[in-house]
This record gives C-alpha cells, structure tokens and sequence, in this order.
C-alpha cells in the first residue's frame, strides 16, 4: 500500500463524512472519516428520509444477516420526519446497553467506510478519539468489515488501540478498558465485543494500519515501543493544528485573549520522532506547498491538513458557515481562538468567531 503524502484531516461529528474522504482518497491520497457519533449520525439521516438513498444502499451491503432491517425499522422515515418534529434519540451508550446499541454503532461505522471506498480503488482512514471510549470498539469493528485501510486516533494515549485491531483482525473477542471516574482501587471496566457473537460476519479481517495522533517525541515514543500491538506512523500536531491541540507543558498560562500560552518545551522534537524509525506526517498550518517541501525536508512523509479540506465544497459543514467564514478570510477579519474551555476533553481547541454561532457568548 502507497504511503500517503497527504492525510485530510478526521473533522468534527460529519465534517469529515464519507463524501469528502471519497473525493480525497479518489485523489489519490488518503481520505479519513471521522468516527465520531456515527451511529447519531446514521439515525438521523434515515430520519429525513435519506435522500440520495446512500445509507440504504451501504446498509444493503452490510454482511451480518437482520442488523440493516432493524435499524431501517426503527429509524427510517419515507419522505423525511415533518418539519419541526423532533429526531427519535438514539439510546445512550453505556457498558451494558444491550445489542442493538453495538449494532446501530458496527452498522453506522461500516456504512460511512463502505460509502468512502466504494467504486474505487484508492485508501480510506477513520478518525476516533481517544476520550470517547465507550463506541470505540465497536466503531473500530464496523470500519473494518468494510475494510477500512487506516485507523488514526489522538486526544489521550491510545496504547491499547493496536492490540484491539490485531484480536478483531483474527477475528477474536476485544476488549478495552474503560475510564470511569470514581472507580474503586483494583476496580476493573471493560468494554468487550466477540465478532463470533455479533451474528455471522467474515472470522479474519484485514488489519488496518495505525496512525497515533501526537504533540511530542516522549509520547511517540512511548506509543511505538509500548503500546498493545504495532503503530504504523504518527500525524504530529504542534499547537497551530485546527482542532483538538495538546495542553502547554507545565502550569497552564492564558495570554491577554484568554488562550493558552505555548513555549519552545510544546515544539515536537521531530530529530526524535524521525529516530523511531517509522513514518510521520506534520500537521499545524502545513497546508501550502512551500509548508509541504519543508515538513519533507524534516523527514516527514507528508503533512495532515484540515481547515482547506473543511472548507471546501464537499465537507460537511453547513454551507452558510462556510460562506461566512471564507468572506471574513478574504476581508482579513478572521478570527480563531485557541480556547481552553470550549471542548468537554479539557483539551485546547480552535474556535472560529462567527456571529450567530456558539462562538458568540451571546448565543
């Protein structure tokens, strides 16, 4: 498989949908969906009648005989839901929340994946977050029955990741470990999926390749020499990258605007990263050609880019916003902000200022 010279960025909950990282990957470069709350996302495009017919056409292909029947019972509506009737909710995802929970969370992952690759030939990734455990391996499951060619995951230290993709590709139960505040000393969480139980799909799957997500060399090294299973490669994101940024090291220091202050200890020692021996892609206002000689001159495989890709005409976000924001980037009136609170991860994060948005304190 081509190493990539350029990775698109996994954006947001359906920035980076199947559409966009067809149109990349169709490109000749890796296309990267984002796997965060597919199984909310898929709900509801059933919900409005799924216009162009996708989603019913990657459910037709999913491989487990019933799970498409139940979800499109449960959630399509002919013609779209009435305007102003609110979305059916999909249940809250918990340890013990029942089949067709991971059902709905497998099916969703497939289908977004499904959908990138068809057609083609070309490679396809997708984006999940460390913090947002619970779905993880379940996602992990469905994106791989559609043969998804890449798994790429930031925000936290996801040293387990490798092993959960080495026991689903032989087809063997995975388990994760689960975070939950207040637990006992000694107390154990798991999460657990056995492919033999979900109901007949293929027993050995194609191991996808791993990209860890990070902002330093200790951390890189420390997933390429202890984690679970193989680490392919790193996206290494220095405080600059759109999104989800690494807190400064040390105590937390705010600049006059409120945004966390970045020293020389924040910039990756990419001597270090190269050192690991494995490839690596630079990301962080790399998204010029002049940026993309330069991050290969350090030894970089390519660059991650982001913000182009969120921009233009095939990502998910809504048209309007779009149209605002690129009218305050040619009036040079653009304004982002690294805020420290904006994201439940606790994790720094680029917000655009539009009015209107939830940018505005108003709102």
């Amino acid at each position: 498989m081509r190493t990539p010279l350029i990775i698109q960025g996994g954006m947001g909950i359906a920035v980076s949908h199947w559409k966009l990282a067809r149109a990349v990957s169709l490109r000749g470069e890796l296309g990267v969906v984002s796997g965060t709350a597919l199984g909310t996302i898929l709900a509801r495009r059933l919900q409005v009648g799924d216009p162009d017919g996708a989603m019913r056409r990657a459910l037709r292909a999913f491989p487990v005989t019933g799970v498409a029947d139940r979800i499109l019972e449960r959630y399509f509506i002919e013609g779209g839901k009435p305007p102003g009737v609110p979305f059916a909710l999909t249940p809250m995802q918990t340890l013990d929340s029942g089949p067709f929970v991971t059902e709905l969370t497998v099916a969703a992952n497939f289908a977004e994946v499904f959908l990138a690759k068809e057609g083609h030939r070309g490679i396809v990734g997708i984006n999940l977050l460390e913090k947002v455990q619970l779905p993880t391996v379940a996602s992990l499951y469905g994106a791989m029955l559609a043969d998804v060619d890449y798994v790429l995951m930031g925000a936290g230290i996801p040293r387990a990741i490798p092993g959960v993709l080495d026991t689903l590709a032989a087809g063997q139960p995975a388990e994760l470990k689960i975070d939950v505040a207040g637990a006992l000393p000694g107390e154990e969480h798991l999460y657990r999926l056995d492919p033999a139980s979900f109901g007949g799909a293929p027993g050995t799957l194609k191991r996808p390749h791993f990209i860890a997500i990070v902002s330093s060399a200790t951390l890189a090294a420390t997933l390429a020499k202890k984690s679970s299973g193989r680490v392919d490669g790193f996206v290494v994101e220095g405080a600059l990258a759109g999104g989800h940024n690494a807190p400064p090291r040390g105590a937390m220091q705010l600049d006059c605007l409120g945004q966390p202050i970045y020293g020389p200890r924040d910039t990756p020692d990419l001597a270090k990263i190269k050192d690991l021996g494995l490839p690596f892609w630079l990301a962080g206002s790399y998204a010029r050609p002049e940026k993309l000689a330069e991050a290969k001159g350090l030894g970089a495989a390519g660059i991650q880019v982001g913000t182009a890709f969120a921009f233009c005409e095939e990502s998910g976000i809504d048209p309007d916003l779009k149209r605002q924001a690129l009218l305050a980037c040619q009036s040079g009136q653009t304004d982002i902000l690294t805020d420290p609170f904006a994201s439940p991860t606790g994790f720094p994060f680029k917000v655009a200022r539009l009015a209107g948005t939830l940018s505005d304190t108003g709102v």
